[in-house]
């Protein structure tokens, strides 16, 4: 018996893990089933996990022992390292269920992507990692349920845009309370400034390290820097992810092969390759999206089970350069049929996700506006190049697919523009009286920006000409969502300040989307903290004027 246990165990630690009768898993415990010890911790950057299916999830680690090291090395030397890892069903990691190793080095960034399968759908796990004598901090991850079966509800977070120097953290601390079943980072995980080159009134709070991210070393350094914070960590230990990149991951507003200043052309490239290794490094990412060179496979859809269907787009990477210069402007070459955001390959794409889908919801996760939003009162149409907006016939292509398709109830998810927002999707967005179409949720930034502010009837100034803005706050924060078989529900999570830690989250408004009912209605609208009322008012010029700063400066 003792010699089976023994070729079972030398089949499991070559394979990646074997299972017993019972469900037992064999793992080998001894330190010198590792590599060559290493001194320090190298599980400084935390755990994550991400891409559920139903029969697993992508469990992710990058080893570190310096994590700020300036050849963005981590520290570790330049020899293999094996990496023990557990899946269980108990928080202390008793009951094993699946269990294996891996193998990385600098190749790698010294990053490790398990794909975990064999699990049961529908079920929360709990998963470590081991480097000799060193056990890295426990995550949690939930698989999707079965594919044929509708569950009850899903508790859905969304995120994007966290500048390091703007702010602490605090934010994703708040969601990681929450525990919910899925997070989707929308985008701007980190930023590529140089340490003050993207500054806030009053002074940033916290340095970058290093130059400008060109390199991948920089990137690398860059991304160990802000995997170094505590809440992060606690966010993505708390629940799977899903992720896509928007601008900042590699430069502010680049659209394909162009890079945001001409100066920075030369090189673009290869600065586009670099980024995009190191931010599949730091992600919980399939080896579906391994990059090659300077390109990357991100859109994908995840589904959970008969409720929703995320479809996670990449409206950076297909897309055709901005018009007329970008920024903010009145622009008719912009409407040109031929452009298109997410390029004719995903848009294609798309449009048969949409025509194959039988779940309740369908969600897309996406990086930019999507609704209409003329920032003048005046009968021109000034709008974002960098949005939807600026690509109005791609728009229209993509809401006809769902239209056509008799998709049962769209939502539009959105990140990058540092405030919260409610936007109808309607069939004219110049007529309050057209046909709802959709709904779009847009998030807050993490810290970006700086501390918020917010107006007590949450409206917009641009609201009066654009009648598809439904809510807005500047508030900083995340979208907590609770999605069942009759109704989509948003909670717009803010906390009154991110320029000091330990921060309270709190609901500002709610709103609901009912199934088969197009549109959505709002359940509540609670006051801000009392400390926000003492804030200076801001001006409806000053509002538009930090609107438009946030979204084309940087």
């Amino acid at each position: 018996m003792e010699t089976s246990r023994r070729i079972l165990l030398k089949t499991a630690l070559a394979t990646g893990g074997v299972a017993l009768a019972g469900g037992a898993v064999l793992i080998d415990q001894r330190p010198s089933a590792a590599t060559s010890p290493l001194r320090s911790d190298p599980f400084t950057l935390g755990v994550a996990s991400g891409d559920p299916l139903p029969d697993g999830f992508v469990i992710w680690t990058r080893l570190a022992t310096d994590p700020l090291a300036d050849d963005g090395g981590g520290g570790m030397p330049t020899r293999i390292q094996v990496v023990l890892w557990q899946v269980a069903t108990d928080p202390r990691c008793t009951r094993v269920v699946r269990a294996g190793v891996a193998r990385t080095g600098p190749d790698l960034g010294h990053a490790v992507h398990v794909e975990v399968d064999g699990l049961r759908p529908g079920r929360e796990y709990y998963y470590r990692f081991r480097v000799g004598r060193h056990v890295s901090p426990v995550g949690r991850s939930v698989t999707a349920p079965d594919p044929r079966s509708m569950p009850s509800s899903l508790a859905m977070a969304f995120v994007s845009c966290s500048q390091f120097e703007h702010g602490y953290f605090t934010t994703y601390g708040r969601l990681a309370e929450e525990r919910p079943d899925l997070v989707l980072h929308l985008g701007d995980y980190q930023y590529e400034y140089v340490a003050g080159g993207y500054t806030i009134p009053g002074g940033n709070i916290r340095d970058h390290k290093g130059p400008e991210t060109v390199t991948l070393g920089g990137y690398r350094q860059r991304l160990a820097q802000y995997r170094t914070d505590p809440d992060l960590q606690a966010a993505h230990a708390a629940a799977p992810w899903l992720v896509v990149f928007d601008d900042h991951e590699v430069d502010n507003n680049w659209a394909d092969e162009v890079a945001e200043n001409v100066a920075s052309q030369p090189g673009f490239i290869d600065r586009r390759a670099a980024a995009f290794r190191a931010y599949y490094e730091n992600m919980p990412l399939r080896r579906t999206s391994l990059p090659s060179g300077p390109d990357v496979q991100l859109y994908r859809s995840v589904q959970w089970g008969q409720l929703a269907s995320f479809h996670m787009l990449d409206t950076r990477q297909y897309r055709d350069d901005q018009a007329c210069g970008d920024g903010y402007d009145d622009c008719p070459p912009a409407a040109a049929p031929e452009r298109s955001l997410p390029g004719a390959a995903q848009e294609a794409w798309l449009a048969e996700r949409f025509a194959a889908s039988t779940q309740t919801w369908d969600v897309l996760g996406q990086q930019v506006f999507f609704g209409r939003r003329d920032s003048t009162a005046t009968p021109d149409n000034t709008v974002s190049m960098d949005a939807w907006d600026g690509y109005p016939a791609s728009r229209d292509r993509v809401v006809r697919s769902w239209v056509d398709a008799g998709v049962r109830n769209p939502v539009v998810l959105t990140g990058d523009v540092h405030a919260h927002w409610g936007s109808d999707v309607l069939t004219d967005w110049t007529d309050a009286s057209s046909p709802v179409l959709g709904s779009e949720f847009v998030c807050s930034s993490i810290t970006s920006g700086g501390d918020g502010y917010d107006q007590p009837d949450g409206t917009h100034p641009w609201a009066a000409q654009n009648p598809n803005l439904r809510f807005w706050t500047n508030l900083r924060g995340y979208v907590s969502t609770t999605i069942t078989p009759a109704s989509f529900t948003a909670d717009y999570r803010c906390l009154p300040r991110v320029s000091v830690p330990g921060e309270q989250a709190f609901t500002r408004a709610s709103f609901v989307v009912d199934d088969g009912v197009r549109g959505m209605r709002q359940v509540a609208d609670n006051p801000a903290p009392p400390t926000l009322s003492l804030q200076a008012p801001r001006s409806a010029a000053q509002i538009i004027e930090d609107t438009i700063a946030a979204e084309t400066g940087h």
